[in-house]
């Protein structure tokens, strides 16, 4: 019984004594506690950080994945097209697709990966999916080069959907676009006309789309208006083009 006061005595003592040191305790023990309070913070930031990287990175590759398969589905739907053009063409066609294109002033050619092994020869017309293109005029081996509507050097005969006028468009390398050449003020022509390959020349067959007037200026001081037609192809974009044979080189 002796013993149990004593113990009882005791931890009343030490009771009584741990009330003033606790704050001393509470005052030795932080920093420690802040520290680990400091690195669960620091650590926890990382994480977080790591995560975010990980899912922007994760995301970039996603958008990526998208664009590209964007991108096949507007091929896809581009090589649909020029099947249909070919369906619509008479004889012996090709698809051929672009390789390089020449960036020199005023000179708009491209070049393709066909040549002579796959029968490709040097005046053969080119389209795309929405008109005429331009015209074979190297042809090796394995690739041939192609000088666009739009060249300065260029010249299709055409003809007005609605009145049946024909003329010649040549290439106008300042703009980009078509010129009728030597057409009289009194002709009969407006803008949105559409005309088509006249097939006259034995250059191009007939009826292929060319393009469509842009712009009639008709000065009473001229013999001839000034007359623009922005060329039907995609000339800037076509990717793949189709290579056509007439009856005589089939």
């Amino acid at each position: 019984m002796v013993m149990d006061k004593r113990l009882e005595a005791f931890a009343s003592i030490r009771a009584a004594l741990s009330l003033p040191l606790a704050p001393l305790q509470y005052i030795v023990s932080w920093p420690t506690n802040f520290i680990d309070t400091v690195k669960s913070v620091i650590s926890t930031h990382d994480d977080l950080v790591n995560e975010n990287l990980s899912l922007k990175a994760e995301q970039l590759l996603l958008r990526s994945q998208l664009q590209r398969l964007i991108a096949v589905e507007s091929e896809n739907n581009y090589l649909k097209a020029l099947f249909q053009s070919s369906k619509q063409v008479k004889g012996k066609t090709l698809i051929a697709e672009l390789l390089a294109v020449d960036f020199e002033p005023f000179v708009n050619q491209v070049v393709l990966n066909k040549g002579t092994r796959d029968g490709v020869y040097v005046g053969q017309p080119v389209l795309d999916a929405t008109g005429i293109m331009g015209q074979v005029i190297q042809a090796g081996p394995i690739t041939s080069r192609v000088l666009l509507v739009n060249d300065p050097r260029s010249g299709v005969a055409v003809q007005n959907v609605r009145t049946g006028m024909r003329a010649v468009a040549v290439g106008d390398s300042y703009s980009g676009k078509l010129k009728l050449m030597y057409v009289p003020n009194t002709a009969d022509i407006k803008v949105n006309d559409i005309f088509l390959s006249s097939g006259l020349g034995d250059r191009y067959p007939e009826g292929y789309p060319v393009g469509k007037v842009i712009s009639v200026n008709k000065d009473p001081a001229r013999q001839f208006a000034e007359v623009y037609i922005q060329p039907s192809a995609h000339l800037n974009s076509s990717r793949q083009v189709l290579l056509i044979w007439n009856q005589r080189n089939a």
